[in-house]
């Protein structure tokens, strides 16, 4: 089986220009088949805020009225999306730029939930495993925005994390696939204010220990969920670390990498 990476690009990676320049140089470079999911950063935000579109944040997650997903569509599918593209092409790496409903790459339903109606934001059903593969074998990097759709014509605004973990768990039936979370911190850390108090490997008993004694910042723990769930499907290895430090983190230099043992 050939390798892949399926690598998920942080939010205030793509609010930093220098930074995710950086990246994307580094990127660029891999030579192993490679699938990039993005977020949106602060830009939807600001423009919803330009066009006096009221934000609701409930736990970190954004609540998608209609207003809020026509925003984050333009932004993610669109200027963030072609702008990551253009870099890569100028860095020699055929990218193609998607969201969810093109090719019908990702299908997802409206999250439903007793006690909080989140709007127009989906959760993963169905990846498109051999869109996917006929992009790789071409030589075709796919740069996936997280904009999903339900196949009656409405799109949803769908978490890039947990779009990364699906599209990892989907092709590792055939794939050795790592996925890889980079975005602004060194890893998974003790101290969050401490860049040094990274942990360099964590696996399920010693990640019980971690949360038990809460070692861990809460933002991180839905994070390790996911890679957790992504190693319990199919999944070889999951690292999370400096999106500058792309190539570390793959060669295990630098970075949290998680473990089934």
């Amino acid at each position: 089986m050939d390798k892949l990476f399926v690598i998920k690009i942080g939010g205030n990676i793509i609010d930093d220009e220098l930074k995710l320049s950086s990246f994307l140089k580094s990127f660029a470079a891999l030579k192993a088949n490679k699938i990039l999911v993005h977020g949106g950063g602060k830009l939807a935000s600001r423009l919803a805020e330009k066009l006096a579109i009221k934000q609701q944040l409930v736990d970190g997650r954004r609540i998608t009225d209609a207003a809020t997903l026509n925003v984050v569509t333009m932004v993610y599918a669109g200027s963030v999306n072609k702008t990551i593209v253009a870099q890569l092409q100028a860095n020699n790496c055929n990218a193609l730029g998607l969201s969810g409903a093109d090719g019908n790459i990702i299908k997802a339903h409206k999250r439903t939930n007793a006690a909080i109606d989140y709007g127009f934001v989906g959760d993963v059903d169905l990846i498109n495993v051999s869109l996917l593969q006929t992009f790789l074998v071409n030589s075709i990097t796919p740069i996936l925005a997280p904009i999903t759709h339900d196949s009656n014509g409405q799109l949803l605004n769908t978490n890039a994390d947990t779009i990364a973990q699906e599209v990892a768990k989907a092709l590792s039936k055939l794939y050795q696939v790592q996925l890889i979370y980079s975005f602004e911190k060194s890893g998974v850390l003790t101290d969050v204010n401490d860049e040094s108090s990274v942990i360099s490997i964590i696996n399920q008993l010693n990640y019980q220990n971690l949360k038990s004694t809460q070692k861990i910042f809460a933002g991180m723990i839905p994070k390790l969920d996911n890679a957790f769930s992504a190693l319990n499907n199919g999944v070889q290895k999951v690292i999370i670390g400096k999106a500058e430090h792309l190539q570390e983190l793959i060669e295990g230099k630098s970075g949290t990498t998680i473990i089934h043992e």
